[in-house]
């Protein structure tokens, strides 16, 4: 490409990621709603008292519990262990899917971390999420109601679930890291061999979007975000406000542009 070319294509993919990366910060939690509606769903299915999703923290190579579901399981979320720790640590480590019917006979269950959630179970089953590119995490049920425990078949059904959830996972962590998403839209568009030249015009045009925060654009998306519980009488009121300042600023754009132009 030539230089001019390079540089309306730059100018292109930072307009893109400033649009994914507005996105990002005012729906931050998104990822996280798709997690715990697979934890709820999965929780129902097997009608355990509890279900949650470990996913691993590659900066401090732990398993973090970001979502629960069931009666029994909020009292895990939040809570980190070492990547080798307990049977989520096991099974992350490992990449094996496993299923106890007696947790306290199993070396491998950390009771002390389970009475830190306030539930220690009786059964349950963990598998891996994973896919081709690796493992990120592990889901866990506990202990189905009644008097029934958990069986393979229980199992395969659990690694369903895991399956699903480690796509949302994966979609979410590439949203989130635009400079990612732009170079594997340009590489499968465009020529392989020229990777290096793709990564020179990423970076420009991702440059200054993990910025201080000094660019206005970050305090809107900031403030739009916190919108998002507002009642819907307040939010009419801010798309009317919005709407009277996106016609000032046209208004003042046009403005400029004529005045500047050559007499």
């Amino acid at each position: 490409m030539t230089d001019s070319e390079d540089a309306r294509l730059a100018d292109a993919l930072r307009a893109v990621a400033l649009r994914v990366e507005a996105a990002r910060r005012i729906s931050p939690t998104s990822r996280t709603a798709v997690l715990r509606s697979i934890v709820e769903a999965t929780a129902a299915l097997f009608a355990a008292e509890a279900a949650s999703i470990a996913l691993h923290d590659p900066s401090t190579g732990r398993l973090v519990f970001e979502v629960a579901a069931g009666e029994q399981g909020q009292g895990v979320v939040g809570l980190d262990i070492d990547a080798g720790q307990g049977v989520a640590g096991y099974v992350f480590s490992t990449g094996q899917p496993i299923a106890l019917a007696d947790v306290a006979s199993d070396a491998r269950f950390g009771r002390t971390t389970a009475e830190q959630t306030g539930y220690v179970p009786r059964s349950l089953i963990a598998v891996p999420l994973a896919d081709d590119d690796g493992i990120v995490g592990v889901l866990e049920v506990l202990d189905k109601r009644g008097d029934g425990g958990f069986d393979l078949r229980d199992l395969e059904l659990a690694g369903v679930f895991a399956r699903q959830a480690t796509v949302a996972i994966r979609v979410s962590r590439l949203e989130r890291d635009t400079a990612a998403l732009l170079r594997a839209v340009l590489l499968a568009a465009g020529d392989p061999g020229n990777a290096d030249e793709i990564d020179v015009i990423v970076a420009g045009a991702v440059a200054g979007l993990d910025a201080d925060g000094s660019d206005p654009l970050w305090a809107l998306a900031d403030e739009v975000a916190r919108l998002a519980a507002a009642d819907p009488a307040q939010l009419d009121l801010v798309r009317e406000l919005l709407a009277v300042l996106v016609r000032r600023a046209g208004r003042a754009s046009a403005t400029r542009s004529h005045s500047g132009r050559p007499r």
